[in-house]
């Protein structure tokens, strides 16, 4: 490659992106961020915690992105500038240097993927045990786990809402708050049934078992206007919490279930040693699940949101994790498989979500 086609290949480059950053609207998120940085150097940011470490985690999320583009735009400008003196003798590098920066651009490009109207969104995620009895609960389990470990390489933070435990062993159900930059961007790819084979270890005779588990995933909405709630379509009752959060959970009042009158909808939160921190975060997750209600209701966005409604059993699965008589992950809806099973239930799934955001934009 003559050091003629590199200049050109290298001006493509910079314009895409340019043209990426305009998509991704780097400068709105700069001026975003200038405004985050005065309200953290103010007075009394501090006294409210909760709200001031989102602030603060928002602000670090924004610097980094904005410090990632304007790193290649930069490198990329100088590169170009070598290409154009002309000197053939640095071709080879050059030429390496092109695929580096490609490679590392093909990666920035990938947050384009979060399009969707709540994709910066945090998120609610629930999984629930389904077909399968013991072998459903602790495959649960073994999603809860893949989840957290997921979650930990993206450095968001998760809380434990609400917890039923198996008898024998693994969860019947589980509910996190999970926050940080793109959660529901991320976390909407798995939304659905979840099927497992494998030799089960609750089976004396060692017979294989196919188990499901339901995976639901919902847009947290904060304060939002969309959706309104009139206190009197609420009943809030309290109740001694168990399980997380230590004793002074356990001896008070401190969880609430939340009932929306008119619709049914339940909420349970009892993570919190505060009986107002539970109705809070209760709160969001009602706003959630009112907002899927009225989605499913107008079937607008259904499919963004969750997906069909779908039954944890045989025939609905979004995805199969075979651990027996073969290895293989593989993602039903857009065929993306792989024999790295142990890797996957590790955490490692970001190949099957980054297939699944592309096959939207098909």
């Amino acid at each position: 490659m003559s050091i003629q086609d590199l200049s050109q290949q290298f001006k493509e480059l910079k314009n895409k992106i340019a043209e990426t950053m305009k998509l991704l609207k780097i400068d709105d998120k700069k001026t975003e961020l200038k405004v985050l940085d005065m309200e953290m150097s103010e007075q009394g940011f501090w006294d409210n915690q909760d709200e001031a470490r989102e602030v603060s985690q928002r602000a670090s999320d924004l610097r980094e992105e904005i410090e990632r583009w304007r790193k290649i735009k930069k490198e990329t400008e100088e590169l170009l500038g070598l290409a154009e003196s002309g000197d053939e003798e640095l071709s080879e590098q050059l030429k390496k240097e092109l695929k580096d920066k490609e490679k590392e651009f093909e990666k920035l490009e990938f947050f384009v993927l979060f399009s969707g109207k709540y994709d910066k969104n945090n998120a609610i995620m629930s999984i629930h045990a389904g077909a399968g009895g013991v072998d459903a609960q602790d495959w649960s389990e073994m999603l809860l786990r893949m989840y957290l470990r997921f979650c930990e390489k993206k450095n968001w933070k998760v809380d434990i809402v609400d917890e039923s435990k198996g008898q024998e062993a693994g969860i019947k159900s589980i509910t996190l708050h999970i926050k940080g930059q793109n959660v529901f961007g991320f976390l909407k790819s798995e939304n659905g049934v979840h099927r497992l084979v494998r030799i089960s270890p609750f089976d004396a005779e060692a017979m294989r078992h196919t188990s499901f588990s339901l995976v639901d995933i919902l847009p947290e909405l904060g304060d939002t206007q969309e959706i309104e709630i009139k206190d009197d379509d609420l009943r809030v009752e309290t109740f001694k919490a168990s399980g997380h959060g230590g004793q002074g959970v356990n001896t008070t009042d401190s969880a609430v279930r939340i009932v929306h009158i008119p619709t049914d909808i339940k909420v349970v939160c009892r993570n919190e040693r505060s009986q107002l921190q539970n109705k809070e975060t209760a709160m969001k997750i009602l706003r959630a699940k009112l907002l899927e209600y009225e989605e499913e209701k107008k079937d607008k966005e259904k499919k963004e949101l969750r997906g069909e409604v779908q039954k944890a059993e045989w025939g609905s699965q979004i995805r199969s994790y075979v651990l027996h008589p073969y290895k293989m992950v593989k993602d039903h809806r857009t065929n993306f498989e792989t024999q790295e099973t142990e890797k996957v239930l590790d955490g490692e799934v970001d190949e099957f979500i980054e297939e699944y955001l592309k096959s939207l934009k098909k």
